[in-house]
């Protein structure tokens, strides 16, 4: 792998960077109990729909939608027709003529991965607060550029991780953490949700007429798409299993569950050793990412363990993907924490369930989870940025995690179980693990001897510098290669 330096090609992008800019809209420091919070929407095919129904719902409060963007212009004329009962609303393609417009007070953005940071960047420039999607960026370094923007400028930035905004979980958290079911012992997330094959193709497609792809790939490289999924096309959501837009099931439905692990571990930087083990098995597709994984974080306190299934229970089981997942400890797609004394399991947005040693349920927590984009706007009023329940340093630490996990795991090699059981060795919690991962692929008719899992590198961090010290490979995958002019700048 050529190893590529932020230095190296930062310093060719800055001059184009810095001529990206904004007038921003100069609107109350504070903003009035009644004044009116203007929104824009960028990006709405899958979850910005439920951003323009949480908004939708904040009309009581003074909240209106007034502008919508997207570069897929039949999914542009779908939303201005669902919002025609809700007063005159603009249209946009290219996000930074929204941004231009001084009428607009908050910025929500539910693009594909790889625009989060950019286009959360350029609308903090643009004096914007922002509701931002999980994972709020494509890769750490960018991630913390976020936070540096955001902190710069004094903009609210809400990371979309909506169980932050459960009290049923905050209360869960301070019991645990308060010791009541003595020491934690490992912080586990758990993502097993069916996915199924996207399918082969025969090479290059059509980008539809009505995608500007300029637009869609915006900073990665502006390469043909390689899927056709008679569901989604060649463009729409497939992307997620692809390096240069997404980062997998790990970083797509994980980061809420990674998020609320390291939530109840209390930690507030990233890992200081990590490493992944996994692979794309059961099937062969166009798709880049594992659909198997485990990923281990060696925080001191006690290892964040998260594991990502997409094969159901069995081969049998596969006649009805989706029914018939693995659970651990009564989790599917869940956090579970692990204790001396029990555990807690977090199956959903807005409920814990606590249990003693034998599997006795001992207490519950439950409540709405559906209060995220009105925290949001409480904060834009108070312009404070800690009365966030998901600021965007906490978004940031998480989505980091799903990144040097999958760092870890794309500079990894082929290993046999054998060998991948020798290199754990010690470890008892990983074994553990694994050996539950061996024996769901080898029900779904894996033969782990013939098609091997990768066993990624074993990657040591400086949590404050954010940085790997002991692999510059790894370091080069901190960042990316930015296409101009859609470059995250390295001064915000």
């Amino acid at each position: 792998m050529k190893t590529i330096t932020r230095r190296s090609f930062l310093q060719s992008s800055l001059a184009t960077a810095a001529t990206v800019s904004f007038t921003a809209r100069s609107w109350s420091q504070v903003a009035g109990a009644n004044s009116q919070i203007r929104a824009g929407v960028v990006g709405f095919r899958g979850r910005g729909g439920d951003h323009i129904g949480g908004l939708l719902k904040l009309a009581s409060q003074n909240v209106k939608i007034a502008a919508l963007c997207d570069v897929d212009s039949r999914v542009l004329q779908g939303g201005i027709k669902r919002l025609s009962d809700h007063g005159p609303v603009q249209s946009y393609t290219d996000m930074r003529r929204l941004f231009d417009n001084k009428d607009i007070d908050v910025i929500s953005i539910a693009t594909p991965n790889h625009w989060h940071a950019l286009a959360a960047i350029w609308a903090i420039q643009a004096g914007k607060d922002v509701y931002l999607e999980k994972p709020v960026s494509h890769n750490v370094w960018e991630g913390r550029q976020i936070v540096v923007a955001a902190r710069k400028y004094n903009r609210i930035v809400q990371t979309g991780t909506q169980s932050r905004s459960s009290n049923a979980i905050k209360e869960a958290v301070e019991w645990v953490r308060a010791g009541n079911l003595g020491k934690i012992l490992v912080a586990r997330g758990l993502c097993y949700k069916p996915r199924q094959s996207i399918g082969k193709t025969d090479g290059p497609h059509k980008v539809p007429d009505n995608i500007d792809y300029d637009l869609w790939c915006g900073p990665a490289p502006l390469d043909p798409p390689r899927r056709n999924n008679p569901q989604f096309g060649p463009i729409h959501y497939d992307w997620h299993w692809f390096w240069a837009y997404g980062c997998g099931d790990l970083g797509n439905q994980g980061i809420h569950e990674m998020d609320r692990a390291r939530w109840f571990l209390g930690e507030m930087e990233l890992s200081p050793r990590v490493f992944s083990v996994g692979g794309r098995l059961g099937y062969e597709d166009d798709a880049e990412t594992p659909n198997t994984q485990i990923v281990y974080h060696d925080y001191a306190k006690a290892p964040l363990i998260f594991e990502v299934r997409g094969l159901p229970k069995s081969k049998e089981a596969q006649k009805e993907w989706g029914k018939n997942m693995d659970t651990f400890l009564g989790g599917r797609v869940a956090a579970v924490i692990q204790c001396e004394g029990g555990y807690a399991l977090n199956p959903s947005y807005d409920s814990v369930i606590v249990y003693d040693k034998d599997g006795k349920e001992l207490k519950r927590w439950s409540d709405r989870a559906d209060r995220h984009y009105e925290n949001f706007i409480h904060a834009c009023r108070t312009r404070k940025h800690t009365d966030l329940n998901a600021d965007i340093l906490e978004g940031h630490l998480s989505s980091a995690l799903c990144h040097t996990g999958n760092v870890s795991y794309r500079l990894g090699s082929k290993r046999s179980p054998g060998e991948i059981r020798e290199r754990l060795q010690g470890n008892s919690a990983a074994l553990e693990t694994f050996g539950r991962m061996e024996a769901h692929l080898r029900a779904n008719g894996v033969d782990l001897d013939k098609d091997k899992l990768t066993f990624g590198e074993f990657l040591a961090m400086d949590p404050k510098a954010e940085r790997f010290t002991n692999s510059r490979e790894a370091d080069a995958l901190l960042t990316r290669l930015y296409r101009r002019p859609y470059v995250v700048p390295e001064k915000v």
